[in-house]
């Protein structure tokens, strides 16, 4: 300790001063005491300091890194208060207490300190400094510091270290350096292991924890192979499980990321020798690079794992970079898949009709009902942009229910608006999860009965996928149905399986030629575009008019379709020749008609 007098020079100081700073007490006196220990360092310390000193703050503390006599550096915590007044001086007595609520400033430290008086300052006085050696706790915080910062398997940094990096690059001005020009942008390869747990289940997590710590030296190698650069090595870091990242700050564009990540694909791919283990494994990697300004942290990190499942998605043991696109079509078909139930209760669903007409003499025999969503924010959507979605989420079987209720209440109102004609028979799709995740037969047969619909005037399609290889509880719920005198048609025939041997043990009624098949009859200008497909078409419908079933072609677009797959025997027919999909208004108005002019 030393006491200062209000010009800043040492009065007197201990021995225990004079043994940390190397100089005998005697000739400390008349000192600067600033330049002892460096006060003048910084502007903010100086300023604290001469208001100590000219009675205008009641104290400071800071933090300084001093030569020791020994030479070695050693980190010191000073401390500047007044010396209390005594009777002499007219002062109270009383003694200023040196605890923790004084000012800290310098390394870090904060400038919470006291002032002084109202009036803004007390007479000059001796003050007190204080000098002591924290290097002892400095490197201890700093060890507890890595060893809260740095991963214990790998010695990598951190998630917590990571995301402090990743905070101060994007909140760090541009590096302004012309010889690096990839300035105010930032770049990130997230990977993960492809199979990992498997190594963890079948080896163990002694070996699995081996493979992390050569997977992380593989990928330092990897980053330090990287060129100069004005921010050094990309950060690599352990985020948890088998999941890393690459940090680029001041990346130099998308290139430099995806070498980098073709680098390390590379350098996973070689095998692993590992305590008599040898082990091969691969990566999917998420490449994102992007400007600093307007990206977050949060931002950066969702897109990153979004491609990173995209690496996934595409077959793994690959990197994908970043598409705007494909995440702007996720985060719709994401907003769509949070609204489907929503959607249903808020009546946001609507159904059109297309007309099924005999081919033989263009009377329309039945519709087929295709559900339509009114999205407050998209538009009107039609079944491709929501039905697999609902399909995936199982919201299909309540959609589905709604779906089947509406078109048989609305067949049956027909029927009874007109009933001088003959009924219309009304044609629902059935989805996969309709069959197993719901009672089907039972919700059939409550809607047929609430609605009054005879089961003859309702059709069920479903597609070849939905029943390949029934068994069991599927070939129970088609075959309750058709006892019902539900009629099932397979739905796209001709495209999936093909394969003929259901229809020899499943109630199937009608089959519907896919439209891809009808495409190849388009011959107006004399040609004959697909013989083949004409020959298939007719042969699939010979086959089934000997199995006792009936034909639906669908897709037909022009009067040369019609006229041949009249002749080859196709029993009805249906397409844009005929209608569009058209409101149930426009439907009762055909009615009259009933012929259609192919």
């Amino acid at each position: 300790m030393a006491v200062v007098d209000h010009e800043g020079l040492i009065v007197t100081a201990n021995e225990a001063l004079s043994a940390l700073v190397g100089i005998a007490a005697a000739a400390l006196t008349a000192q600067s005491a600033s330049d002892l220990v460096d006060l003048a360092a910084d502007g903010r310390t100086w300023h604290a300091y001469r208001e100590v000193l000219h009675g205008r703050r009641s104290r400071f503390r800071c933090t300084r890194r001093l030569k020791h006599p020994d030479g070695r550096s050693m980190w010191a915590e000073i401390t500047v208060v007044p010396m209390p007044a005594t009777e002499a001086d007219g002062g109270s007595g009383s003694r200023s207490s040196d605890g923790d609520s004084g000012s800290r400033i310098g390394d870090g430290d904060s400038d919470d300190g006291t002032r002084g008086a109202a009036d803004g300052s007390r007479p000059p006085g001796q003050v007190l400094l204080s000098v002591a050696d924290v290097s002892d706790r400095r490197e201890l915080q700093k060890r507890l510091r890595h060893l809260q910062m740095h991963d214990p398997v790998t010695r990598l940094p951190n998630r917590t270290l990571f995301f402090e990096r990743l905070s101060a690059a994007l909140e760090t001005p541009p590096y302004q350096d012309d010889s690096f020009p990839g300035r105010g942008r930032i770049g990130l390869c997230y990977l993960d292991l492809d199979g990992f747990k498997a190594v963890n289940d079948t080896l163990g997590h002694r070996i699995g924890d081996r493979l992390l710590a050569a997977v992380a030296a593989r990928l330092t190698d990897c980053a330090e192979q990287e060129g100069p650069h004005p921010t050094g090595a990309p950060l690599v870091a352990r985020l948890g499980g088998d999941e890393f990242a690459i940090l680029v700050e001041e990346s130099t564009g998308t290139q430099q990321l995806t070498d980098l990540a073709r680098t390390v694909l590379a350098a996973l791919q070689k095998p692993f020798d590992l305590a008599g283990q040898r082990l091969s494994v691969s990566a999917s990697i998420g490449v994102v690079e992007r400007p600093v300004a307007g990206t977050s942290a949060t931002g950066l990190m969702q897109a990153a794992d979004t491609t990173l499942y995209w690496a996934k998605a595409d077959g793994k043991a690959r990197w994908t970079v970043f598409d705007p696109e494909r995440n702007a079509h996720r985060m719709t078909r994401q907003a769509l898949s949070s609204n489907l139930r929503p959607a249903v209760e808020r009546g946001e669903f609507t159904i059109e009709y297309q007309p099924l007409v005999g081919m033989a003499d263009g009377v329309v025999r039945g519709v087929e009902a295709l559900v339509r969503w009114n999205h407050p924010q998209f538009g009107m959507l039609s079944p491709n942009r929501f039905v697999a979605i609902a399909e995936e989420d199982g919201s299909i079987v309540q959609l589905g229910r709604w779906v089947l209720r509406a078109a048989c209440r609305q067949a049956r109102r027909w029927q009874l608006d007109h009933p001088a004609e003959p009924p219309l028979f009304i044609s629902v799709n059935v989805a996969v999860r309709q069959v197993w995740d719901s009672d089907l037969v039972t919700d059939v047969a409550e809607i047929l009965a609430e609605t009054g619909l005879d089961p003859a005037l309702l059709q069920l399609e479903l597609t070849e996928s939905a029943v390949m290889g029934s068994a069991g509880r599927p070939l129970q719920a088609l075959q309750s149905l058709s006892d019902m005198g539900v009629r099932i048609a397979i739905d796209d025939f001709g495209t999936g399986y093909s394969n003929l041997a259901y229809l020899s043990r499943l109630p199937v009624s009608v089959l519907k030629l896919d439209g891809a098949f009808v495409h190849g009859f388009r011959y107006e200008d004399g040609t004959h575009p697909s013989p083949a497909d004409e020959t298939i078409v007719e042969a699939m419908v010979q086959l089934a008019h000997r199995l006792g079933l009936t034909v639906t072609a669908e897709c037909v677009e022009t009067a040369g379709q019609a006229e041949r797959l009249r002749r080859i025997g196709c029993d009805t027919g249906q397409g844009w020749l005929y209608s569009r999909a058209v409101a149930p208004e426009r439907i009762a108005e055909l009615l009259g008609a009933r012929a259609l002019e192919a």
